[in-house]
């Protein structure tokens, strides 16, 4: 059964194995204990099979939005449903600190995770041209916002 638990220390050596198996550009075992212990803007969780931690994501709370930061399966367990889950829970606890959206950057190529955010109600709002630095390829900004923008906007024009 899987569970979503909020990451801790002990989590951090698995962590690191499934961000160097998942990225071209893995973060240092380092950056994610900063995120743990050393930046008060950022929330993260594991996603735990049997006790064994098969997937991670993170974001940072930033005034009134949440920066997702990075979502990653092990590839033994992709195809479950992990990734949906940690998305879930992401948009939970943003909803809880009454956020007004999420945003997350991801590489134009990477149509699997662009599917998965498509899914879940993200829409591409704009490119970061030669964003990555090991291929200059673009990354396209996605957003999902919680409020009707629109009614928003007209209700403070008013």
């Amino acid at each position: 059964m899987i569970e979503i638990i909020p990451m801790m220390s002990e989590h951090l050596d698995a962590v690191y194995e499934i961000e160097c198996s998942t990225f071209a550009i893995p973060w240092a075992r380092s950056d994610f204990e900063h995120e743990l212990h050393g930046n008060n803007l950022s929330i993260y969780y594991v996603a735990k099979d049997n006790g064994t931690v098969v997937g991670y994501c993170g974001m940072w709370h930033v005034v009134n939005e949440g920066h997702i930061t990075n979502i990653a399966v092990a590839e033994s367990s992709r195809g479950q449903g992990i990734g949906n889950m940690l998305i879930d829970a992401l948009e939970t606890e943003a909803r809880a600190r009454e956020m007004i959206g999420l945003t997350l950057e991801v590489r134009i190529g990477n149509e699997r995770a662009m599917r998965l955010y498509n899914k879940h109600g993200f829409r591409v709002e704009g490119i970061r041209k030669n964003y990555y630095a090991d291929t200059k390829e673009d990354a396209a900004i996605m957003w999902k916002y919680f409020l009707d923008r629109d009614r928003e906007v007209k209700r403070g024009a008013e």
